[in-house]
């Protein structure tokens, strides 16, 4: 398959009022010196994206060699359209290959194989899909969609936006965002792995009440890993637990550095394979309730931090946690943007599915 490219016209009645915006919501991607009359080119999701300002008009080229690439950047694209101009945004229509098109190229209706319990408090579940190449690679997550039980699943389609177009009223699906934690392709399964906690959650239930044949489905991949380096720090909570298993497992063989997990007890530790140059830590919180200890911050202040070389830090757990790893890393270690990534997976005291953008599991 050659090339597919996308194309969309956005009239704007304020073109640099919208580029400042867009500066704001992607200041990793767009260069703060960009200006009016001169063509941005950014990668969105491995798809080359071409923003280019013409008088009233924002025109935006999108290529990518994947149709599932394609069409995650036009939908991403849109949603900044949309997001920027609220209630003064026109239909946003696409040209190009995937003009018209219901499908979306990005999601895969999944069967449940088997689910079983790896510690006490993290279940696995194996889901069956037909062709799953572009799940492995990517991304480390995918958004889960779980239907209503009862109820045939009514799968999201994609708009003339290329956004997803979701199932309303009583087909209305639970989205949760999780971690592949182990994927063949080949072979046609992956592994998700939840973290169990009270109270409940829908991901929780769904993990405790799957059964072989149940459906559900998936959209993605997204999320990134680690960057290469001459050594790398891994921190997080049980509900990081997946990725950094995952990234431990594909890291090169000489690849150097320090993994510190924090979980309940010596009963949630697992078996991890890791190049031989990585050392792995499990801090044991006790009865003290996940999300209030200082033990990662602490880990990371006290890590072996080399003296010279490249270094890179990946970091995901509760949201305090997850302010002052970023902190420490940007303040006290002086660390540039491209040296570390550190995410909040959960908030203490809020719901999963209370924040739209909080709602990884």
């Amino acid at each position: 398959m050659g090339v597919l490219t996308s194309r969309l016209d956005v009239p704007l009645d304020d073109p640099h009022g919208f580029l400042e915006h867009l500066k704001a919501h992607l200041p990793d991607a767009i260069p703060t010196d960009a200006v009016l009359g001169e063509a941005t080119v950014i990668d969105l999701y491995g798809a080359r994206t071409r923003l280019d300002f013409r008088g009233s008009v924002l025109r935006i080229d999108v290529e990518g060699e994947e149709a599932g690439a394609l069409g995650i950047a036009k939908g991403t694209a849109a949603y900044y359209v949309q997001h920027i101009l609220g209630d003064r945004c026109p239909d946003l229509r696409w040209s190009g290959d995937g003009a018209g098109t219901r499908d979306l190229a990005h999601f895969r209706e999944m069967r449940v194989v088997s689910a079983f319990d790896v510690t006490p408090r993290m279940r696995r579940v194996r889901l069956a899909g037909a062709e799953l190449a572009r799940f492995a690679t990517g991304g480390l997550h995918v958004r889960l969609a779980i239907p209503p039980a009862g109820r045939a699943p009514v799968w999201p389609h994609a708009g003339a936006a290329a956004l997803p177009v979701w199932p309303t009223g009583e087909d209305t699906l639970a989205t949760r965002v999780y971690t592949i934690r182990a994927i063949d392709p080949d072979a046609g399964h992956l592994d998700i792995d939840v973290a169990l906690h009270e109270p409940p959650s829908v991901g929780c239930r769904w993990a405790c009440e799957a059964r072989p044949g149940d459906r559900v489905g998936i959209l993605g991949p997204g999320g990134d890993g680690t960057k290469p380096a001459g050594w790398t720090l891994l921190l997080g909570d049980e509900t990081a637990l997946p990725a950094i298993a995952r990234m431990l497992e594909t890291l090169p063989a000489n690849a150097r550095g320090q993994a510190f997990l924090e979980v309940a007890d010596a009963g949630e530790e697992q078996a991890l394979r890791h190049p031989a140059g990585f050392e792995v830590h499990w801090l044991h919180r006790g009865d003290r309730p996940p999300g209030t200890t200082d033990l990662l911050i602490e880990a990371a202040r006290s890590a072996a931090w080399p003296d010279e070389g490249g270094v890179y830090v990946w970091a995901a757990a509760e949201f305090a946690a997850f302010k002052e790893i970023r902190h420490h890393c940007r303040k006290e270690r002086g660390l540039k943007k491209g040296q570390h990534l550190a995410v909040a997976y959960w908030r203490r005291g809020r719901l999963q599915g209370d924040d739209e953008a909080d709602d990884h599991e």
